[in-house]
Parts: structure tokens; sequence; C-alpha cells
């Protein structure tokens, strides 16, 4: 039975990230969505609160389970006995990065491969960053977020951005 990994902060999911793992799950028996904790980033949403968002966006895919993990993807690869990452590719920017982090992740824990996806044109500009710019200035979220979890992100983070303006 294949098992695929799909890594990343996802802070917030967006369709972007929703369709690499939608396409990862025609490709692989089993995927893993694992929210990561990125000490580089600082988030605007909790673990809990990004996992239970994927959760949402995801229930009608029956062979994709999400996770979370603090620690080294390679790691919890060979925790799962994966047979691959998988990770989305926008721009020649994400390869950059993406491809150091796989010659890493691979030095690791060779039994793991990297397959990269690239992004369908309609997502290739879309990153969370953006979704959450748009969100803090009260513009619609809902082209660029799973339908299931457009309202609560764009009420939190709305709702910070008022609480500035107010401080």
């Amino acid at each position: 039975m294949s098992l695929a990994i799909c890594p990343g902060s996802f802070d917030p999911l967006t369709l972007g990230h929703l369709d690499i793992i939608s396409r990862a799950a025609r490709m692989f028996d089993s995927v893993v969505v694992v929210v990561m904790f990125n000490s580089g980033k600082s988030p605007a949403f909790t673990v809990e609160e990004r996992y239970a968002f994927i959760r949402k966006s995801v229930a009608g895919i029956p062979n994709v389970e999400v996770d979370t993990y603090e620690g080294l993807l390679a790691d919890y690869c060979a925790l799962r006995g994966a047979d691959a990452v998988v990770r989305g590719l926008r721009v020649m920017s994400d390869f950059e990065y993406e491809f150091q982090m796989a010659l890493t992740n691979n030095s690791l824990h060779p039994q793991t491969e990297t397959i990269f996806l690239p992004a369908n044109r309609e997502y290739m500009f879309l990153s969370s960053s953006v979704v959450r710019e748009i969100a803090r200035f009260g513009r619609d979220i809902s082209p660029f977020v799973p339908p299931e979890i457009a309202l609560d992100i764009q009420a939190r983070l709305c709702g910070k951005e008022k609480q500035h303006e107010r401080g």
C-alpha cells in the first residue's frame, strides 16, 4: 500500500493546497496531510485550528487523513513508513527551496522520494500569505479557500485587522 505525505504549515489551507492534496490522493493509496511546526514562521492560526480547517476540507476524500508533527519531516516519514513526500510548486523560487529540502530529507531518510506537482494555472499566484492579507482587509476570500473554512478564516483575520485599527 503506497503512502504519501503532504506536509506544510497550511496557514491557512488554500484551494491550491487542496488541489495538490486531491491530486496526490489519486496517485497514492493513502495520503497524510501533516501540519508541520515551522520555527521560522509566526502563524496566524494555531496548529489545532489549521488541523481542523484541513479535516473539514478533506472530509470528502476517503484516502486522506490529517495529522500534526513537531520535528523533522524525514523523521515523520520514517515513523509512518512513507513512500513519498508530495510538494506543490508554483514558481521557480519554490523549486529552489523545495529541491534543497528534498535533498536534505533524502540524505536523512533515503527510503522516501519527493514528488513535485506543478500548481494548476489558476492557483499559481495563490499562497497562504496572499489569503491572509486579503482577509485582513475584509475582502472576500471565497475564491481562494475551501468553502467549508472561508467564513472562519475571514472572521478571524478581519477581526484582527479591525483590532489593530482601534489600538
